[in-house]
């Protein structure tokens, strides 16, 4: 594996860049799972990222670490969609969310899976470093 993807694996918060109908852009900071050469985001179809993803098929994004040296990041683009099968968001939703809590079953993490009705998954194509 590549450098900027085993980054892309370690990293903890991707910031999601979409574009609307109207072409008004939309940055957030998501947590996401990067498995299988693919970005998976958890999240509800109400949400302005959805709904932008629905509507234009498209994401960027970025992670990065570091304020001092040594600094490294990685952004990239890719053709977006949103999977809302139940039984694919609930098994990759706890995935997603096995990263971030230590036991999925506290208030905190049902809570985010209860209100999670998709993933949205990004194809990267296109992928650029800094240093």
């Amino acid at each position: 594996m590549s450098r900027p993807l085993e980054f892309l694996a370690s990293q903890k918060i991707l910031h999601l860049a979409t574009v609307g109908p109207d072409m008004s852009p939309h940055v957030v900071p998501v947590w996401y799972l990067y498995r299988d050469d693919l970005i998976h985001i958890g999240t509800h179809t109400r949400t302005v990222k959805a709904r932008n993803i629905k509507a234009t098929g498209m994401a960027a994004f970025c992670t990065d670490k570091g304020v001092r040296s040594p600094l490294y990041g990685v952004m990239g683009r890719g053709p977006a969609h949103l999977v809302t099968d139940p039984d694919y968001v609930s098994d990759m939703a706890i995935q997603i969310m096995s990263r971030y809590f230590d036991d999925i079953r506290c208030a905190s993490a049902q809570e985010l899976l209860a209100d999670t009705d998709c993933i949205i998954i990004i194809k990267p194509i296109s992928l650029t470093t800094w240093s």
